[in-house]
């Protein structure tokens, strides 16, 4: 079990406290003064963000509204009978009224679609090619400066062969080659040990994608086999994209994040 769910752990073996869920409801019920205050409290740069975060969050808050308000739908009129003979072809609209009916669930179902891939990590910072790859000189003289040695975590396939050294451009050490990571699920809220398949795209640059550089922010595919998972069909799945979440270059393991 994880270090940091102790509290989780004593929830569950002897439940919450008395005045647990009237306090939470007053501490959220005190949230928008706090924040109001933060914000009137706040000068210069940081108020300048704090207010920018807000706007955001009001502006979806907003958007969510407006997304379950009634839209243009027609209902039926059962009160309003018409009299007199009515043409054929205005039958079918007989007793019909405009009225302002959305589609949620449509809605709903197309905001998940398009959530569906939403990573972690939105946005990474920036890696440099000097920051990534070492030069090394070689020759008689060490004038010549055409290889690179990587000086991050890379991932090379199974029956991986170096090429000679003498035609070798990019070196990638024995001691950075990974092939397992660290993955939690999101919603079973588990860690897995679970074995590198690939890596499907590093943000900073396509090369490193060939390479197999594994920096963060970096989507990597994992065996999840002996997860159990199955599709619809019933099938087995194998293969699942994850994304990596620390400096694995530093901490000496990869943790990453799967994308469900």
């Amino acid at each position: 079990m994880p270090q940091n769910e102790h509290i989780e752990l004593h929830r569950k073996r002897h439940g919450y406290r008395l005045d647990y869920h009237e306090r939470k409801r007053k501490k959220e019920s005190r949230e928008p003064h706090t924040r109001a205050k933060k914000a009137k409290m706040l000068t210069g740069i940081k108020a300048k963000l704090y207010n920018k975060k807000r706007h955001a969050e009001k502006v979806q808050m907003k958007k969510t509204i407006k997304m379950h308000e009634e839209r243009k739908s027609k209902k039926r009129k059962n009160d309003e009978v018409p009299e007199g003979a009515v043409p054929a072809y205005l039958l079918d609209r007989e007793g019909q009224s405009r009225a302002k009916v959305l589609s949620n669930m449509i809605k709903q179902k197309r905001k998940e679609k398009a959530g569906k891939w939403e990573v972690p990590l939105p946005k990474v910072r920036a890696q440099a090619d000097a920051e990534v790859f070492k030069i090394v000189k070689t020759g008689k003289s060490r004038r010549k400066a055409w290889k690179r040695m990587v000086t991050k975590v890379t991932y090379v396939g199974e029956g991986f062969t170096r090429k000679p050294p003498k035609y070798e451009r990019f070196i990638r050490p024995m001691g950075l080659r990974f092939k397992k990571a660290h993955v939690t699920h999101p919603e079973l809220k588990a860690t897995f040990h679970l074995p590198i398949i690939g890596v499907k795209k590093n943000p900073n640059s396509p090369l490193y994608t060939t390479l197999g550089v594994i920096t963060k922010g970096t989507i990597i595919e994992v065996n999840v086999s002996e997860l159990g998972l199955v599709t619809q069909g019933g099938k087995v799945i194998w293969g699942k994209y994850a994304q990596v979440t620390n400096h694995p270059e530093n901490d000496g393991c990869i943790n990453a994040v799967l994308l469900v």
